[in-house]
């Protein structure tokens, strides 16, 4: 073994190995229907890593759709804004979303400038985590810049949001520009069912955060998507049932300074399941 292959090199090399073993073979997969289902990663999974890292895991996944973090899209300078999402592009990424966004502060001089942010970057949907507070500013802005909000539900801990029902009960009224970004893990751990709040949500679910737990009821147990008790078949089947046409996007919490591993068998287990249902990814 070359004595400069390091650990990371050695895990990479082992998760693309399951990555690919997973995937149907060409013969089988001649016979696939095309997915209805889009993969694609929330950038938070990168946030120990530069753009250009970034861009290098994406190809590595096969993965055009990116919904981006402000790590990885920094606000400020605004004028910065254009070049790097220009760069994102130019390398062959569809930016899909941006977030989470947050808005803690009922100004518009606090809210403007984050529609401004996603004009220069010429991205047309966020997911968002307004406060109850600030919802009704923040829907006058989705209103004039004609931008989606995925508001994101974050489990038991989130006094503003713990699931997808408490979004609900708020956001029916208001502009259809406002729906859903349902993350499964979170929601699974206010004891929701992740199936029903797909179904519930319908045509306003505007993104998907994937993840996979050991123990339903905790954060701390997060584990590569098929390795824990999530039901993605069963969300896969919920989300073509609604004519679902946003993303699926992973979102890896853990091993932050080593994800691909993880990430790799993620979408190995995805893909695997689409293709057991009859679809190509």
């Amino acid at each position: 073994m070359n004595a400069s292959m390091n650990r990371r090199d050695l895990l990479l090399g082992g998760a693309a190995l399951t990555a690919s073993a997973a995937l149907p073979s060409s013969l089988f997969a001649a016979g696939l229907k095309k997915s209805p289902i889009r993969l694609g990663i929330a950038s938070y999974t990168f946030r120990q890593f530069k753009p250009d890292q970034v861009i290098g895991f994406m190809k590595q996944l096969n993965c055009t759709y990116l919904n981006l973090k402000d790590v990885h899209l920094p606000m400020t300078p605004l004028s910065d804004v254009p070049a790097l999402a220009k760069h994102y592009r130019d390398a062959g990424l569809e930016l899909t979303d941006a977030g989470a966004i947050y808005f803690k502060v009922d100004t518009d001089e606090d809210v403007r400038p984050k529609f401004e942010y996603l004009k220069a970057a010429g991205i047309k949907s966020f997911v968002g985590s307004p406060t109850h507070e600030i919802l009704p500013r923040v829907e006058k802005f989705v209103k004039e810049y004609d931008i989606r909000m995925a508001m994101h539900n974050h489990g038991p801990e989130d006094h503003e949001w713990p699931s997808p029902y408490d979004i609900e009960k708020v956001i029916r009224p208001m502009d259809h520009r406002i729906g859903w970004c349902i993350d499964v893990g979170h929601t699974m751990r206010t004891k929701t069912d992740p199936v029903a709040a797909i179904k519930m949500a319908g045509d306003r679910l505007y993104d998907v955060h994937m993840k996979d737990l050991a123990d339903p009821t905790s954060k701390e147990s997060q584990v590569a998507v098929g390795e824990g008790k999530m039901p993605v078949k069963e969300i896969f089947q919920a989300l073509i049932g609604i004519k679902y046409k946003y993303f699926v996007d992973l979102e890896y919490e853990i091993h932050g300074d080593d994800p691909m591993p993880g990430v790799l068998k993620s979408f190995a287990s995805m893909r695997k399941t689409l293709a057991e249902m009859g679809y190509s990814a």
